[in-house]
């Protein structure tokens, strides 16, 4: 008798066993085929190249092909909703910049092109933050934050580009005015490219951009940096002061990038992606080519980028409302 229970209780514990170790099994499976990920952006700028420096590493690690498609359209909605209603499977994710926290409050989506910033997708990690930098023509006649913001209350006619209306680039620009007290006029370009060529070429007086754009023209001389618009000084820029630090202690914008997958994707995929880009973000070489883009590297668990990305829909969300900042 005690023979039988026992060769009884030893056949259940196998089967438990067995049973419990399938889900280990099947999540080992991911992927057996190719990821795509959505980038909401033209090819060419910094945040598809971005992408695909990543994409192409992680295809490494996963032993499969990670395939960048982009998917432009509506300051970056059209893409962002695709992925919103993707299949949560893995086998779609985006890669987005800061923009997808803001695009829904600053554009007016038709119902087909919207999406739940906040509830809509998993994150999966922060790769990277840009922080933006403010350069000035040195024809226009101040070299510090303190000299424009001078000359604008003298009444003189001061202008900032922005890579778009809504942009971070804007919603910085307009904060300061509020701040400083001053009207500095926004001139929105459509892209980073076209308003580095206007402001180097003189047609506006400064731009709000990321640094890996104008580092060139910086170094040349041709471009001066005037602040930094993080909470701490760039190291790939240690010498240009914070807003902050020249007293406007609430203007603060920075500028990530991330990839989320649609909601509901599985937590042992997110968690396969998350470890594979947090190993790969520690790499020299992408930490190396992020620089020549004015990026560093971020990483960390996956919740931290659903904070950022929750921090920016609160604290930003008010400056465009209280302001009324609109995309054109």
């Amino acid at each position: 008798m005690f023979s039988t229970r026992r060769h009884v209780l030893f056949a259940a514990i196998a089967a438990s066993a067995t049973l419990g170790a399938v889900p280990a099994f099947a999540q080992d499976d991911y992927p057996t085929k190719p990821v795509t990920v959505i980038v909401s952006y033209p090819p060419g700028g910094d945040t598809d190249a971005i992408a695909r420096l990543l994409a192409e590493k992680l295809g490494e690690r996963l032993k499969q092909p990670v395939v960048i498609e982009n998917k432009p359209g509506a300051g970056g909605a059209l893409g962002n909703t695709y992925v919103g209603r993707a299949k949560a499977d893995g086998y779609t994710l985006l890669f987005t910049p800061n923009p997808f926290t803001t695009a829904p409050m600053v554009m007016k989506l038709s119902p087909s092109a919207s999406y739940d910033v906040l509830n809509g997708f998993e994150p999966i990690i922060n790769t990277a933050t840009q922080p933006l930098v403010l350069v000035a023509n040195p024809a226009a006649g101040f070299k510090t934050v303190p000299e424009m913001i001078a000359a604008a209350k003298a009444g003189k006619a001061v202008t900032y580009a922005s890579p778009g209306a809504g942009s971070p680039m804007h919603i910085l620009g307009e904060w300061l005015n509020q701040a400083a007290g001053v009207k500095i006029t926004h001139v929105p370009y459509r892209g980073v490219g076209p308003s580095v060529t206007d402001v180097v070429a003189g047609h506006v007086n400064t731009a709000w951009v990321t640094l890996g754009p104008v580092r060139q023209y910086i170094d040349t001389g041709k471009l001066i940096p005037l602040a930094i618009g993080d909470a701490k000084r760039l190291t790939l820029a240690p010498d240009v002061p914070t807003l902050r630090e020249l007293g406007y202690t609430d203007v603060v914008v920075g500028s990530w990038n991330g990839f989320f997958a649609p909601k509901g994707t599985p937590s042992h995929i997110v968690a396969r992606l998350n470890s594979e880009l947090n190993d790969i973000l520690k790499s020299q070489e992408v930490t190396t080519k992020l620089a020549t883009f004015g990026a560093l590297p971020a990483g960390g668990a996956a919740g931290n980028l659903g904070k950022i990305n929750a921090n920016d829909y609160a604290v930003l969300g008010k400056v465009i409302r209280d302001l009324n900042i609109q995309a054109d």
